[in-house]
């Protein structure tokens, strides 16, 4: 059985990425689970990571620039596994260690300088320490790891092989 096409691979890849995003959404509006700063920075990964594959599936690369959207999903995975993994450090931090709740998202954006509010985010807040959701004991963020892990893997093997 031959594999199926880096076309339509990378189509699943963006058709993933946005599964992710509607259960975040989901989340959010049907569960009612306010996101964090720290969960926006993943969803914004998730987007931007749905959107490289979909502009792979769409222009189906040659050789040298599917080598560059390797390099960019795996950017923009890391990115997103990093932000998703200190999420979850926070999460498991002893209550006396977390860290006080900050002013929200959409204050700091109305007042803030870019730089400042960046910084803040990826500080995280008690808000952010919250276990509000989990899955086969795995918290959402713990979900956005293994997911981006995957994703970002199956870029690299898809987009690489002849």
């Amino acid at each position: 059985m031959e594999l199926p096409s880096k076309k339509i691979i990378n189509l699943i890849g963006a058709i993933s990425c946005l599964g992710l995003i509607l259960f975040a959404l989901y989340s959010e509006h049907i569960l009612l689970l306010e996101p964090c700063p720290l969960c926006v920075l993943q969803r914004i990964a998730v987007i931007a990571l749905g959107i490289i594959f979909l502009i792979a599936f769409i222009h189906n690369p040659n050789k040298i620039t599917s080598r560059i959207y390797v390099f960019l999903c795996i950017l923009i995975s890391s990115f997103g596994t990093a932000t998703a993994a200190w999420h979850v450090h926070l999460q498991n931090l002893p209550a006396d260690e977390i860290p006080s709740c900050g002013p929200g998202l959409g204050y700091m954006i109305e007042n803030l300088p870019l730089k400042d509010i960046f910084g803040m985010i990826l500080q995280g807040s008690g808000e952010c320490a919250e276990e509000s959701w989990n899955f086969i004991g795995l918290t959402m963020p713990a979900w956005v790891i293994v997911s981006l892990i995957f994703l970002g893997s199956i870029a690299a093997w898809n987009n690489f092989r002849s």
